[in-house]
């Protein structure tokens, strides 16, 4: 193996503009075979975490058959999961630099993997939410350190290819999740939704072991334990909250509850961490340009999206009345148009640039969305799948973009808060999503005067949906002309 995969990271000292991405020094360092190495190993982890967790969904019903509870009661297993997810999420980055990025990444694979050994082997409802629980830990850690760890080893010039291959399985997992579940808990049993995280967790551990180097590990301050606290209860409150509102696993007083319980936390902490010298989330990193109009954008752009995986299906069961493999299998289409983004996404921010790709790239998203409110049985299949992939194109390219953006201007010592604190709020945009489709069927079914949401409720949806998304556009004019160009390769003609 190369030199270059031994030797450690720039000293911590030496200033962000030393050791930081796309520098000199750190570009000949970060080889583009270490890069797409990390890269395919960090995006096989999160695939497996965002696969899991949307595939539970599918085999609830058999679950609560097996345990003999009824299938609302179910519900339970999935906001375990992501209580436990938002509630560890934010403690990632001083995890990551007090015990290392690359061992802290080995042994979130380890405890999810762990945890859906467990998962799979539980003989009661009370075992398997405690294994939910465990393995939501795990998911907390595996996604912002993952892609922490490949960020120390990307110089700018590389970056925008090495996120494009952290997008993939985002986009990928939502879509494909059901209609796998679907199929082994048809062929197989319920407890295979668990045990094909398996062999993933066992080759991820391996390769992690064998070709991703440590890095030096960073002085971490004193651990937050106010803000760990406030921060925990903030975001599993917020998520458990507004996910019950979409899935209806709680009554809405007990929804309310938990919502206005999460904000009023989440507020606490944010006058705690702006008194605070180490605060565990880092809000002053908004004060960034390009890392606050990737999240204040990005997370309209992802409420919007949020929504998709939840309302397309159930249109296409309620409103074509399709079975829930055929949806599935047209769902699936959006996730070839992502396959897409990789050979695309470098070539088109380098000819027009992060600004100009980000504002007219979420308009075009949001018309693609409204354009899916006027899906009927009528239409010929090869024109939804058309909208679909398209849509999946200009989605992976968003996403891909956002993703590059946010990490333009962070310096090196603020990179694992920063990725810290974007997990936090991507996790909470796309709950937002999920609750957005839900009220607004809701509300369009009650003005319509029907039980269940008929089509034109369904198109309604989409179009507060896409309306919630066109913001996201307008904001990425905000950013100057020349954001983003060590990554691009774009550069403004003089005028």
């Amino acid at each position: 193996m190369p030199d270059a995969l031994h030797r450690s990271l720039p000293g911590q000292g030496s200033g962000p503009m030393q050791s930081g991405p796309g520098s000199p020094k750190r570009a000949r360092q970060a080889l583009p075979k270490e890069m797409r190495t990390t890269a395919l190993i960090v995006a096989s982890a999160l695939f497996m975490q965002n696969l899991d967790s949307t595939i539970v969904a599918t085999a609830l019903p058999a679950m609560a058959k097996a345990f003999d509870v009824s299938p609302v009661t179910m519900n339970i297993v999935i906001t375990s999961y992501l209580v436990s997810l938002a509630a560890f999420i934010p403690a990632s980055g001083w995890v990551a630099d007090r015990y290392g990025a690359r061992n802290v990444f080995r042994g979130a694979i380890i405890v999810f993997t762990a945890a859906s050994i467990l998962c799979g082997v539980s003989q009661s409802l009370a075992m398997l939410v405690a294994a939910r629980i465990l393995q939501g830990m795990g998911g907390a850690m595996m996604v912002p350190v993952g892609r922490l760890l490949l960020l120390r080893r990307v110089g700018k010039a590389d970056l925008v290819a090495a996120m494009s291959w952290l997008t993939m399985p985002a986009l990928l997992g939502p879509v494909i999740g059901p209609p796998v579940g679907g199929f082994l808990v048809t062929t197989l049993s319920w407890h295979w939704i668990f045990d094909i995280n398996i062999p993933i967790g066992i080759v991820g551990v391996i390769l992690v072991t064998l070709f991703i180097r440590e890095d030096e590990r960073v002085a971490a301050a004193h651990f937050d334990v106010l803000g760990q606290v406030l921060a925990g209860i903030g975001m599993a409150g917020l998520i458990m909250g507004l996910s019950s509102f979409g899935r209806g696993a709680l009554p809405p007083s007990a929804a309310v509850a938990l919502t206005a319980t999460g904000a009023l936390a989440t507020a606490a902490y944010v006058i705690h961490a702006r008194r605070s010298a180490h605060p565990l989330l880092d809000v002053t990193l908004l004060r960034i340009p390009t890392f606050a109009t990737s999240v204040v954008a990005g997370s309209l752009f992802r409420i919007g999206i949020g929504a998709m995986p939840f309302l397309l299906p159930l249109m296409l069961q309620l409103g074509f009345g399709l079975s829930p493999l055929r949806s599935g299998l047209i769902t699936f289409v959006s996730a070839a148009g992502a396959l897409t983004v990789k050979p695309i996404a470098k070539p088109m921010l380098r000819r027009f640039g992060f600004r100009t790709v980000l504002s007219v790239n979420a308009a075009i998203s949001a018309v693609i969305v409204a354009l899916t409110a006027a899906f009927r049985p009528s239409w010929p299949i090869f024109a939804i799948y058309g909208v679909l992939l398209i849509g999946g194109v200009f989605r992976s390219l968003q996403f891909t973009a956002y993703n590059t953006i946010a990490y333009a201007d962070i310096p090196p010592p603020r990179m694992s808060q920063a990725t810290s604190l974007y997990s936090t709020l991507q996790q909470l945009s796309l709950t937002i999503g999920v609750t957005l489709g839900a009220a607004a069927l809701a509300v369009f079914g009650v003005l319509a005067g029907r039980a269940h949401p008929a089509l034109p409720e369904f198109s309604a949806a989409f179009l507060v949906v896409a309306a919630v998304m066109l913001p996201a556009g307008w904001l990425a004019l905000r950013l100057p002309r020349s954001a983003g160009e060590e990554m691009s390769g774009h550069h403004e003609a003089p005028r």
